[in-house]
């Protein structure tokens, strides 16, 4: 069989192929749209993993669990005996490998978390890259373009949408201080947040008390800058030295 014929090329653009690949960019599409909306739960309420990264989960998971459903189709529909050498090991092992690789991208500093958008979005790179791999060409095309819109354009639309912020807060106390719930719950309300006890760690070093918790908005619209956070821990007299960070990233 001559691999380059153009008659091999195009029937990897047949109209079966054609029809079959859009079968799989609506699961793609549909996904995407639920992954979004689990995530926006999670943006509401100020936490690391948002729209962005539960929509880029729940789309390559979509993508490679879709393929899966058409192997008569795969390498252009020119492998009758596909199963006889199983590229499905493959594909899981491409998958787990990914998966821990994409685990090293995600750091936690203290309270906050970065690096999960990155660890969803290179997973999604190797599913785009099994598609490519068994002739899915155009649900391959459609899954970068799907990526890249939800990657670079999502933040904006969780900006628009209502959310409330979360902000780490890692207080240390004078040494003849004894800090009192009541109180920095009080504090904390007149800037617009409460505290999210589940949250709070307390240490005690260096003859001093620290206090490691993240505040969450009442809402976005009516809550303090971390400027304005960071004046009001200045002035208090009880607080020796502090850091703020938002929770989530």
């Amino acid at each position: 069989m001559n691999m380059i014929s153009l008659q091999h090329l195009a029937d990897y653009w047949s109209l079966q192929e054609i029809t079959t690949n859009l079968v799989v960019f609506f699961n793609l599409l549909g996904a995407l749209l639920l992954g979004m909306v689990v995530g926006y739960e999670r943006t509401y309420h100020g936490r690391a993993a948002g729209m962005r990264t539960y929509g880029l989960v729940g789309m390559t998971a979509a993508a490679l669990t879709s393929i899966a459903g058409f192997p008569e189709l795969w390498f252009g529909g020119h492998a009758p005996n596909i199963a006889l050498a199983d590229p499905t090991r493959v594909i899981q092992g491409i998958v787990t490998g990914i998966g821990f690789l994409g685990a090293g991208m995600i750091m936690k500093d203290g309270l906050n978390i970065s690096g999960l958008t990155t660890a969803a979005s290179i997973w999604a790179s190797s599913a785009i890259g099994v598609l490519v791999g068994v002739g899915f060409y155009a649900s391959a095309i459609l899954l970068t373009a799907l990526s890249v819109v939800c990657m670079m354009w999502m933040s904006r639309l969780e900006q628009w949408l209502p959310t409330r912020q979360a902000v780490a807060v890692d207080i240390v106390f004078h040494g003849d201080v004894i800090p009192r719930r009541d109180v920095l719950e009080e504090a904390v309300q007149r800037l617009g947040y409460y505290i999210a006890w589940g949250s709070l760690t307390i240490k005690h070093q260096e003859h001093a008390i620290e206090w490691h918790f993240v505040a969450v908005a009442h809402s976005k619209e009516h809550c303090s800058s971390l400027p304005e956070i960071s004046q009001m821990l200045a002035d208090h007299q009880a607080v020796a030295s502090f850091s703020l960070a938002y929770a989530r990233n």
